[in-house]
């Protein structure tokens, strides 16, 4: 696929994705050549990665959604993270190489993702292309917040009761969009493969938490109360 053209209607997003952020057009198609980037269409359901598999080419969605699971022999999931728009995946695997993917990544709805080849930013660039170096220290910026997005879920499936897990998720989520009322990027069964508890044990937890008054939810929206 012809990455010049392709890419023009998705400028907006690469600009504020973290990875090419203080870039102006021009210079994100000239390190899209750097970092020999393409396309790849992801239907509904396609595994981009499987676990198991090696990488030296880190994704980011373009359209559509991503989910990144880690998934055991009888087909339980556990939900990593959710990519949107902007957002990456593999870049950890792809930044060290020789290492095995530990997580799949599976396309939630029909995708379009771009690829990047890390690798080639570990060495010198062939093309003398200035913005080599922004590159790095933005792919650094890019494996930090990662880490502490794996922290946030550490810490809310660290909690003891299923109880505990939702009231640590939704109140970062609430902290993290700066309001008591907010969407969630998950549906009722994503939201419990990723809190790792049983959907219909969490579903009578968040009706508990509704007749106390804690909380109001609608589908993926949820309103919390704060008592006074």
């Amino acid at each position: 696929m012809n990455i010049g053209k392709e890419i023009e209607k998705y400028l907006p997003i690469l600009g504020n994705c973290a990875f090419l952020r203080g870039m102006n057009d021009g210079e994100i198609k000239s390190v899209l050549g750097c970092v020999g980037a393409y396309t790849e269409k992801a239907p509904k359901g396609k595994y981009i990665f499987r676990a198991g598999d090696s990488t030296d080419v880190m994704g980011m969605v373009l359209s559509g959604s991503a989910l990144i699971i880690q998934e055991d022999v009888w087909g339980h999931r556990n939900i990593m993270a959710k990519c949107r728009p902007g957002e990456f995946f593999g870049e950890i695997y792809a930044a060290t190489p020789g290492s095995i993917l530990n997580i799949s990544v599976v396309a939630e709805e029909d995708a379009l993702i771009l690829m990047m080849n890390v690798k080639r930013l570990m060495a010198t660039c062939s093309s003398a292309c200035d913005h080599h170096q922004r590159l790095v220290r933005n792919l650094v910026g890019v494996l930090a917040n990662k880490v502490m997005a794996f922290n946030e879920k550490i810490t809310h499936i660290s909690k003891r009761s299923t109880r505990e897990k939702i009231l640590s998720y939704l109140s970062h989520e609430s902290q993290r969009q700066g309001s008591l009322s907010f969407d969630i990027p998950f549906n009722r069964q994503d939201m419990a493969d990723y809190l790792c508890v049983d959907r219909a044990a969490m579903t009578v937890e968040i009706s508990k938490l509704q007749r106390e008054g804690l909380l109001k939810t609608n589908r993926n929206h949820f309103e919390l109360a704060i008592e006074e």
